[in-house]
């Protein structure tokens, strides 16, 4: 995963095979959704993120009893990220009606594209987690509600309030007009990672694991995911349970960045060899290495370094995810962190830049936010255009 061990991170689809049947570009869907018998039925699947985006969403952070004095250090950060997204999209940023006006005033009004500021209640930012996770047919367009319920962290020492973000998906998209439909499973947006064309990566920790899904095996799990994204294919890696407040997500650790390719974050320079993280990392690879998509192409990895912890933000605390892996792709960019080790942070930029030519890519300071165990794919999830109707 990370170099890092991160400690406190921030301390419906019931379908069958994900049909519906098809409607007008952009329509809302049935307010009940049920696999479609019909053969006009259209099916609905988790896109890949680097499609075109109708918008990027984000949450303004609200939890004093989280973040403490570093509060308006974590504010301030989420406004910078949303500030260069906006050069490129429209970013839409969440915040309760106690904080909205704050949250107008900090973030500005953007770039090319702005920002705008909806109120809706919420807790923390990781709205990539708790926010939808849209699904697209041809001409359809639905947000997936993965029951988000705190990362199963109630009654820990990770727990932290969430009502307020368990509740926003169904705001957010009634809001929007997009019909909300309800996983099978319990999850979070950062546990998956698709290449939009079939193929999920996925961490057995994160899904498999009685704080989120109790009594069901692998199998039933990967069946749920399967019907509720409309994949055909999991590709599972253990990950790491009670490490990290999320169990170790995927998009910490591997992403696509294109059909067939992926995207391995590597521990920095220094990283002990037999330290827990390195070991996710090893396991990971030796897996990926020898499996295959849901196509049967077989995936060729490109490795991301992280940082050498020595050369970052010496005030980086043991909880500090100093993981590029963890970057977002608004439309024609990639925004990915920028951490001070002036050579990992110059290798990132080439790695990444190789991997998505012609898109613009943009490093942005967030130690604020990485000191709570996430980064600006965790602060982000992306609205995807409507593909047209067949």
């Amino acid at each position: 995963m990370t170099s890092s061990e991160t400690t406190s991170r921030r301390n419906i689809l019931k379908l069958g095979a994900a049909t519906l049947p098809a409607l007008g570009l952009g329509m809302a869907l049935p307010s009940t959704a049920r696999a479609a018998t019909s053969p006009t039925g259209v099916q609905l699947r988790m896109p890949t993120e680097d499609g075109m985006h109708v918008r990027t969403f984000m949450a303004w952070p609200t939890l004093a009893s989280v973040w403490g004095a570093n509060l308006p250090g974590v504010r301030g950060d989420v406004a910078r990220v949303a500030q260069q997204i906006s050069r490129f999209e429209p970013v839409v940023m969440l915040a309760g009606p106690a904080h909205a006006a704050e949250a107008r005033t900090t973030c500005g009004t953007g770039g090319t594209f702005g920002i705008s500021v909806i109120e809706i209640a919420n807790d923390d930012l990781w709205i990539r987690d708790f926010g939808p996770t849209f699904l697209t047919g041809p001409g359809v367009i639905a947000g997936l509600d993965t029951n988000f319920n705190g990362w199963g962290k109630t009654g820990t020492t990770y727990y932290q309030p969430f009502a307020n973000d368990a509740a926003a998906a169904a705001t957010l998209l009634t809001q929007y007009g997009i019909n909300r439909v309800q996983a099978s499973f319990v999850g979070e947006g950062g546990s998956l990672e698709t290449d939009g064309e079939g193929t999920l990566l996925a961490t057995v920790s994160s899904l498999v694991n009685p704080n989120r899904n109790p009594g069901k095996s692998q199998a039933q799990v990967e069946q749920d995911l399967k019907s509720s994204l409309g994949v055909d294919k999991v590709i599972w890696v253990p990950g790491l349970a009670g490490q990290d407040i999320t169990d170790c997500h995927i998009d910490c650790l591997a992403r696509f960045t294109a059909p067939g390719k992926v995207i391995l974050d590597k521990p920095g320079p220094g990283a002990e060899p037999t330290s827990v993280w390195s070991q996710v990392y090893d396991e990971t690879k030796r897996i990926l290495q020898t499996a295959t998509d849901a196509k049967g192409r077989p995936l060729a990895i490109t490795e991301l370094p992280n940082p050498d912890r020595t050369k970052i933000n010496p005030n980086a605390g043991r909880n500090f995810l100093s993981s590029y892996t963890n970057y977002y792709t608004p439309n024609g960019a990639v925004i990915v962190p920028l951490f001070g080790d002036a050579t990992a942070d110059t290798a990132a930029r080439t790695i990444l830049q190789g991997a998505y030519p012609g898109r613009e890519v943009v490093q942005v300071n967030i130690d604020n936010i990485a000191g709570g165990g996430g980064g600006i794919h965790c602060a982000t999830q992306s609205q995807p255009v409507v593909p047209p109707a067949a």
